[in-house]
């Protein structure tokens, strides 16, 4: 069979195309399975806004300070990760949930517990600074109440600060720090009134002493 010359022509542009397309042809399902594949990655997770994000630290902020308020341990554990950090006002650090759990049994129970009782009220000063929707720090200061093993009672205004992240669906505490003025507080003012009080009261028996002592001199020497 032979083909005219018109003909071959068009059977050579044909073909021209099928090799000039095919590539593109067999590239359009590659990228269409990418973008598939891709697709489920960016929505494993996906973030509240941030304003959501901002109301469930808020509850959690909430369920600790009534956990606390009610020396509910159990509540409060429940709320931070299983290596937390926590650094307490009187310059201790505890690490992990079992370090906690053995710091409250040291200071609140036991026959002769440091503090019989403790409120406090967390205050922030700012929204908490958020970084990719899974990790925040929060600070502000707290309004506390102290019940003291001998008695004394002080309130307190100490400053935090916190460190959370987002695991499962929920925030958890992963450092917690608290600082008080080593130069300005109630139990620093409370010794110093002590001391002066010691003093004034040793000044004072120091006179009577002197003055016993040098009237049985006089009586002497007449």
């Amino acid at each position: 069979m032979t083909f005219s010359m018109p003909t071959r022509i068009t059977a050579a542009c044909l073909l021209a195309a099928v090799l000039l397309f095919q590539p593109l042809a067999n590239a359009a399902p590659a990228s269409t399975n990418a973008a598939s594949a891709s697709a489920p990655a960016a929505s494993i997770q996906a973030v509240p806004a941030d304003e959501a994000l901002h109301q469930q630290l808020r509850d959690l902020r909430d369920r600790m300070q009534t956990a606390l308020n009610q020396r509910d341990l159990n509540s409060l554990l429940d709320n931070v990760t299983d290596n937390v950090v926590f650094t307490t006002m009187n310059g201790d650090r505890v690490i992990g949930k079992e370090g906690i759990r053995q710091y409250f049994d040291t200071m609140l129970n036991g026959p002769n517990p440091l503090v019989r009782s403790v409120t406090t009220q967390f205050e922030v000063e700012a929204l908490s600074h958020l970084y990719n929707g899974d990790t925040a720090v929060a600070f502000g200061h707290s309004n506390d109440h102290y019940e003291l093993g001998n008695g004394q009672t002080i309130n307190v205004s100490p400053q935090w600060s916190a460190t959370l992240i987002r695991y499962e669906q929920r925030w958890l505490i992963a450092n917690f720090h608290y600082s008080a003025n080593i130069f300005d507080n109630p139990v620093l003012n409370a010794q110093r009134q002590w001391l002066l009080g010691g003093a004034a009261t040793a000044a004072l028996a120091a006179a009577l002493l002197g003055f016993w002592f040098g009237r049985r001199q006089r009586r002497k020497a007449a």
